[in-house]
């Protein structure tokens, strides 16, 4: 029971005891202690404001980005859309340029044609003259008294000209 109720001398040793450490605490311990808590504190303060800085700055840069990653589809979609219509104006060139290409070589050809078939009948023309001269210089060195073998030779010459 002696230590349920503690006799004066040892309450008053006990007291003074506590009153010195608590004197040589807060003379030498106390103020270190509550500055370094306060530095912690301002330390936290700060890296809290930090933080919150780096937020806002990051939801800058993200909306920033937001906005040329949007500017960036707009110009694909501009840049697609002129490719489209300049291919669509190339092929459109091809296409006009193929069809004067094969006009061009159709009038050629038929010009050809009309010069070939010129060529024909001019050398049509000359063989019937050559072969007229000759038929009539044939008939003229021939000289028969009947018209009837007259147009029988001439008719035979005929004949013999177009074996030829």
């Amino acid at each position: 029971m002696d230590l349920l109720l503690p006799e004066f001398g040892l309450f008053f040793w006990t007291a003074i005891v506590f009153l010195i450490i608590l004197f040589l605490l807060t003379k030498f311990a106390w103020k270190p202690v509550v500055k370094m808590l306060n530095e912690r504190s301002e330390g936290i303060h700060q890296a809290l404001k930090s933080a919150e800085a780096a937020r806002a700055e990051m939801a800058s840069l993200t909306a920033d980005n937001q906005r040329i990653l949007n500017e960036a589809k707009e110009e694909k979609s501009r840049i697609i859309k002129e490719a489209k219509e300049a291919a669509e104006k190339l092929r459109a060139n091809a296409a006009d340029a193929a069809k004067a290409d094969a006009a061009k070589i159709l009038a050629d050809a038929k010009r050809e044609i009309e010069n070939q078939k010129n060529a024909a009948m001019l050398e049509i023309k000359n063989q019937i003259g050559t072969l007229a001269t000759e038929v009539a210089e044939k008939m003229i060195r021939k000289e028969l008294k009947k018209d009837g073998e007259q147009m029988n030779y001439v008719n035979s010459l005929v004949h013999e000209m177009k074996l030829n």
